[in-house]
């Protein structure tokens, strides 16, 4: 498909998700609406390769450590070390999901398929492939494209549970704001945030690629700094996106990147329908006639995943005196991970007012756990699960 009608493409059906996302209060996120737009789009015809060929999957792959590092400049350093409550509620989260998709499972679906499933639900794309490979290995193919579909249709549950109770948790925020109980981090770390150590170039002289260079710089020293440590120890102890992260928390405490650079940048609106892309990408390979196979399979592993986070999170949460509503959204991020956990946060904040600072309020209070979260669950917890089951599932045969 031609480059420019591609990229028409994705952007109109990106904006009419946009407009479902505001008019339901983000009840049906935009992620959600954009994924179902492009299923019917893809039965009806549409190429497989439109995200390819729009350039913005390409686009938004490399664009991920920028914005990690734009959203670490949004955060302080007090805020990560308060961020070990998420962390057990992430946990929590997975255990709650080999519970049910393991244990109860198994009864329903064959072991075979809740050693297959159990992984990708509590991650995605690695753990799904970590699986499916050793499905193919035992000569089981079918569980293989169940794995890899479970990594495609997990957002189709975890889009909407997620915008759902962090709707909730964000109209509770947005009411104690306005009633005076809390501020915005911003203004309770003014002090801090103020005091530069590395000095900047005159307001006169600064462009939209000057705040470009600085961000790339930072995001690009979090990706050389992983691979080098990768070549030297023969595995990822540092994934480059967890230290992007790191690096823009840091980067803004010592005043070397200003707060929201791509905003500053007039960038932002074009690097989350990049980062869309890439989280859409994956429905271009799940055909009806597939999904119909398996649906049973994947209806039941999903539901059961499903109750087990938000049982398992919302235990964990009472225990650590986190919101109930928050906990499942941290739980639930397991179904889509980052950058879902990015967005849906940002979908919420946009739906429940049209202010700024009550929006700013909103995202500083959700954002931050739903992406540490995203990460405990996707890139860490899943990945050691998948390690766990898979020689399970090739004992099987």
């Amino acid at each position: 498909m031609n480059a420019v009608y591609a990229f028409t493409l994705i952007m109109i059906a990106i904006a009419i998700g946009n407009i479902v996302a505001v008019k339901t209060k983000s009840i049906v996120s935009m992620l959600f609406s954009v994924s179902v737009i492009f299923v019917v789009a893809f039965a009806l015809g549409l190429p497989r390769t439109i995200f390819a060929d729009s350039s913005l999957l390409a686009l938004g792959t490399m664009l991920i450590p920028p914005i990690l590092v734009h959203l670490g400049t949004s955060m302080n350093v007090r805020q990560l070390l308060e961020q070990w409550r998420v962390v057990i509620v992430a946990v929590a989260a997975i255990l709650g999901i080999v519970t049910f998709v393991v244990g109860l499972g198994q009864l329903l679906v064959g072991r075979p398929a809740a050693f297959t499933a159990a992984p990708p639900i509590a991650g995605g794309i690695i753990a799904g492939i970590q699986m499916g490979q050793t499905a193919a290995d035992i000569g089981m193919p079918e569980l293989q494209v169940l794995a890899s579909l479970l990594v495609v249709v997990q957002g189709f549950v975890g889009y909407p549970v997620a915008s759902f109770v962090l709707k909730r948790e964000g109209q509770k925020i947005l009411s104690d704001y306005r009633q005076g109980k809390i501020q915005t981090i911003q203004e309770q770390e003014g002090q801090e945030n103020s005091q530069r150590i590395i000095g900047d170039i005159h307001e006169d002289l600064k462009s939209d690629e000057w705040y470009l260079a600085k961000l790339a710089l930072v995001a690009s020293l979090a990706v050389f700094i992983s691979q080098v440590v990768k070549a030297c120890l023969g595995y990822n102890l540092l994934d480059q996106n967890i230290l992007a992260l790191v690096f823009g928390v840091l980067a803004h405490q010592v005043g070397f990147l200003e707060s929201n650079p791509l905003n500053k940048a007039n960038s932002y609106g074009l690097a989350m329908a990049s980062l869309t892309v890439v989280v859409i990408s994956g429905l271009a390979n799940a055909t009806a006639d597939v999904l119909v196979s398996l649906l049973p399979v994947i209806l039941i592993t999903l539901a059961l995943g499903t109750i087990g986070i938000i049982l398992f999170a919302s235990l964990a949460g009472k225990w650590l005196n986190v919101s109930t509503w928050l906990a499942m959204g941290i739980g639930i991020s397991a179904l889509f991970g980052f950058p879902g956990t990015y967005i849906v946060p940002v979908e919420v904040a946009n739906a429940l007012s049209d202010k700024h600072e009550e929006r700013q309020i909103i995202l500083e209070r959700i954002q931050p756990q739903m992406l540490v979260a995203g990460f405990v669950t996707v890139s860490i917890a899943s990945v050691v699960l998948a390690g766990i089951l898979s020689p399970m599932l090739a004992a099987l045969a």
